[in-house]
């Protein structure tokens, strides 16, 4: 039997039992509906929070810190291991990060500047944290939704404060064009201006202009231990040359010469981070990323998205048994028509080949009303969602999302489900004998 008049039988058929057929076939969209649906969210989820971890910019930095600091965070019994591998490690210091800088695709490297300070606004002081900010930091998605401005050079004496700190010194209005000013310990050079000799700690003041100020610390206020609530050029903060708490491990140690506890390296692309680390761990330096930490985000992705299949497939098996159900019913009511076709010299493979045809046709049908079904709804839930943010006066956000693969994997498994089902009642059909079929009423 040629392809054509199989596939011309096999669609006049169907045409037949309209109704069941056609329940069938929702059955099947159903079932596809339901996968797409729960896949193209969790597909969103991912992508939502991927976009947003890559516009916060995390994932271009890379931490540095030398062998022998990051011993401090160890177990006791791990740093007893590494404290004599690790006698000769080598310092973070000035020369490391000139070495750092070199590297292909870093952008800029920067020491964390991170400090206590009493800030004094309006007469009024409390203690706070100082973190220094590179002039990158302003494409930071922290900035997005920043009242004023960035600061407007990498030596400007001005100030951005996290929004809560702005609200404890100013209750009564908005901070903004008035002076912070900042006391601090800083770190001075005895009279022969070497430090490595030993130094002296003097109380400073500096006075720095409320620019800005944001809602979150930017990148995520992932580094370091304490969160800072006033952010100045980081420029300026080393100039300050505050007290750090590698000032005392450096006063002790045999070489005295200032380092620094870490480095903070950004660069060109969130691709290049594996390779700079690399790079940097060559060097003898201990490195961190987000990347190291998004490794357990993308676990519970895969995770998620393995449940979501195995629920949304569940639909997909029970329509598996509706197109089993409807082909067994067609043998029943065709038995006469199939003696026919093989008393006339059909094989039995071109009447498993008319059922195969047959599940096909619902398989596809059912695959591509499913995927426009599973579309709907995820559409309908992500305006929805957008609904309620915007009651909660937060922006609107997309969580959905059907790439062009999720069609194609649909449709594709709706057919291969539908053949699966059709294995039964097209070998059941083949095996008729023409004699009793023709005798059968």
């Amino acid at each position: 039997m040629m392809a054509y008049d199989m596939l011309e039988l096999a669609g006049r058929n169907l045409k037949e039992s309209k109704l069941r057929n056609l329940l069938t076939t929702a059955g099947i969209a159903v079932g596809v509906a339901s996968l797409v649906a729960l896949l193209s969210l969790g597909i969103g989820l991912q992508a939502w929070a991927n976009r947003n971890l890559n516009r916060s910019g995390i994932f271009e930095t890379v931490a540095v810190f030398s062998k022998r600091d990051f011993m401090s965070f160890d177990s006791d019994e791990r740093r007893q291991e590494k404290t004599k591998s690790n006698e000769n490690a080598r310092a973070l210091d000035g020369a490391a990060r000139a070495a750092i800088s070199k590297l292909p695709n870093v952008v800029e490297v920067y020491p964390e500047m991170r400090f206590q300070t009493e800030a004094v606004f309006d007469g009024r002081s409390q203690f706070s944290t100082v973190a220094g900010l590179p002039m990158s930091a302003k494409e930071s998605d922290a900035f997005d939704d920043a009242q004023g401005k960035f600061f407007s050079g990498p030596e400007a004496d001005e100030a951005v404060l996290q929004e809560d700190f702005a609200k404890r010194i100013s209750p009564n209005g908005s901070p903004l064009g008035k002076q912070l000013t900042l006391r601090y310990a800083e770190r001075s050079a005895l009279d022969d201006g070497a430090q490595e000799q030993g130094f002296s700690v003097l109380r400073r003041e500096r006075t720095f202009t409320i620019v800005g100020i944001v809602k979150q610390e930017p990148y995520g206020g992932w580094r370091n231990f304490a969160r800072g609530r006033i952010f100045i050029p980081v420029n300026i903060a080393e100039k300050m040359n505050v007290l750090q708490p590698s000032t005392l491990r450096d006063a002790v140690s045999s070489g005295g010469k200032p380092s620094y506890i870490s480095l903070l390296v950004r660069v060109k692309n969130p691709k290049d981070a594996q390779a700079v680390q690399e790079a940097i761990k060559k060097m003898g330096f201990t490195t961190w990323s987000a990347l190291d930490a998004s490794k357990g985000m993308r676990r519970f992705f895969l995770a998620l998205d393995l449940f979501l299949i195995i629920f949304g497939s569940l639909g997909v098996a029970v329509a598996s048994l509706g197109i089993i159900n409807t082909l067994v019913m067609a043998i029943l009511e065709r038995r006469r028509e199939i003696g026919i076709m093989k008393a006339i010299g059909a094989s039995d493979a071109d009447v498993q080949s008319l059922f195969f045809a047959e599940a096909a046709a619902m398989g596809m049908a059912g695959g591509a009303l499913g995927v426009v079904l599973g579309w709907a709804i995820g559409r309908v839930i992500n305006l929805g969602t957008n609904w309620w943010f915007a009651r909660q006066e937060l922006p609107p956000e997309n969580f959905w999302l059907v790439p062009w693969w999720l069609v194609a994997a649909a449709i594709f498994m709706a057919v291969l489900v539908s053949l699966i089902s059709g294995l039964y009642p097209a070998a059941r059909a083949a095996k008729l004998d023409p004699v009793q079929a023709l005798r059968y009423e």
